[in-house]
């Protein structure tokens, strides 16, 4: 008896996706898009509560979305594009097959960042007040977004045998294990990683109201960074750079870079250079 349901609990947690998408009529839709637009949506919501907590216009946080998007995707892309050059210049016609899947997360903040203080620097505001107030959000949807790796039956880990496998069709195997059917999901590994963090900055948000401006970015970019590098350990279509995984050497940039900028808040008592010359004359609080 007790065989008999744990093996069906088992049979539960094995997962396995369900399609890449499904249909309403003529009309198809893709559940990597659906979740994207689903984690803007979502972000966009919160990150406006919390700017109005913080006495800031919701509006301003709108207007900066935009700017996100369009640093944001396009940098994901070419990210992911740059290191699998190899595939993509045999098939150009696939590089802006975005629903496809294949973007990079690091790409995505990279270009996000570029274009928010590009943004701060038109808008003549604190780059690290909107990065605090945004910083949830964004974990957040990363958390959301790395199901859309579950349907697409991609980014998967080493093989396993645990009981929350993850079965992985036959043409999405990687070359070598194409006998293998279970893998590491680690899509799931880093979506509840993605989940504390975003608890630990909520937390942090409304314990800390008076927190040097930077704070909760710096916090977010070593806790993603640390989850991700050892997450990234176990996948198996890691982007490399020589015989480096890629994902590993930023996160340990990431590791260091926001360690020293606590580091340079709170040891040195110092305030992080800013967009607004304005931000200087607060270092504490909003």
């Amino acid at each position: 008896m007790l065989l008999s349901t744990f093996f069906t609990l088992t049979e539960i947690a094995e997962f396995t996706s369900p399609g890449v998408g499904f249909s309403i009529g003529p009309l198809n839709v893709r559940w990597y898009g659906l979740l994207i637009a689903s984690a803007v949506l979502i972000g966009l919501t919160l990150s406006q509560r919390l700017a109005q907590s913080r006495q800031l216009s919701p509006d301003l946080v709108g207007d900066l979305l935009i700017w996100l998007i369009v640093g944001a995707i396009p940098g994901a892309r070419l990210y992911y594009v740059l290191f699998e050059w190899r595939y993509y210049s045999q098939h150009p016609d696939q590089i802006l097959a975005i629903w496809r899947g294949g973007i990079a997360i690091h790409g995505a903040i990279i270009g996000g960042t570029l274009a928010a203080i590009l943004f701060s620097r038109v808008k003549r505001c604190s780059f690290w007040r909107l990065a605090d107030i945004v910083a949830p959000s964004l974990i957040l949807g990363q958390a959301i977004g790395r199901w859309g790796n579950f349907f697409n039956s991609e980014a998967f880990g080493s093989p396993t045998d645990l009981p929350w496998k993850l079965f992985i069709p036959e043409g999405r195997r990687p070359a070598g294990f194409e006998s293998v059917g279970y893998y590491h999901p680690t899509f799931l590994y880093e979506s509840l990683w993605n989940l504390m963090v975003f608890g630990l900055l909520m937390t942090l948000f409304v314990k800390f109201p008076k927190a040097k401006r930077g704070t909760l970015f710096l916090v977010y970019a070593i806790a993603y960074s640390l989850g991700r590098f050892w997450i990234e350990a176990l996948r198996t279509d890691s982007l490399m750079f020589g015989p480096l995984k890629m994902a590993q050497m930023v996160s340990l940039v990431g590791i260091i870079l926001g360690g020293a900028g606590l580091a340079w808040l709170y040891l040195l008592r110092r305030t992080l250079p800013d967009t607004a010359a304005s931000a200087k004359q607060t270092p504490l609080g909003y």
